[in-house]
């Protein structure tokens, strides 16, 4: 069991990593190639926000993963959980000030609205997934356990920064 969950955290951990240099590396790409996805747009300010979210989860499946490393199946540190509860309120405060950026956008619909948008919708689901709602099932016990059920269950992190207050 303890192996099991190890391995588990540390495909968490590395995917989130994985995904986040991936799309950075993309993200280049995109500069080179097209004049819509410079760094000072709109599009930007989205992919910047989902960056944050991303590193955000790598770096908590990492602190998972060390932990159990160490035979430790608790909670985070208290320290550690206060960083995420403000990079919470971080990620709230990012997310309410793209919304005057998508009316903007939508206003003057430049071509790239459709990609800040999916970046901008693509932060929010991390964000949610992270901090709220598990949103990610990978493995079919998952998804059975989950129609089993037929709700949402709240993510891990959520359950631990509950236990903060």
């Amino acid at each position: 069991m303890h192996n099991k969950v190890k391995k588990k955290l540390l495909h968490l951990y590395t995917g989130e990593l994985t995904a986040t240099i991936v799309f950075l590396f993309v993200w280049l790409v995109y500069l080179q190639k097209y004049e819509w996805a410079s760094l000072s747009g709109y599009t930007a300010y989205a992919f910047i926000l989902l960056e944050f979210i991303l590193l955000q989860g790598t770096y908590y499946w990492y602190l998972k993963y060390n932990q159990i490393k160490h035979g430790d199946l608790g909670a985070l540190p208290h320290r550690w959980l206060r960083l995420f509860k403000a990079c919470k309120l971080i990620n709230v405060v990012l997310i309410v000030l793209g919304v005057p950026l998508i009316i903007v956008q939508l206003s003057s619909f430049p071509a790239n609205f459709y990609f800040f948008l999916f970046l901008y919708l693509f932060a929010i689901g991390e964000y949610i997934n992270y901090y709220h709602i598990r949103l990610s099932y990978q493995t079919s016990e998952e998804i059975n356990d989950w129609l089993r059920h037929k709700k949402l269950r709240s993510s891990r992190l959520a359950r631990e920064l509950k236990k903060l207050n």
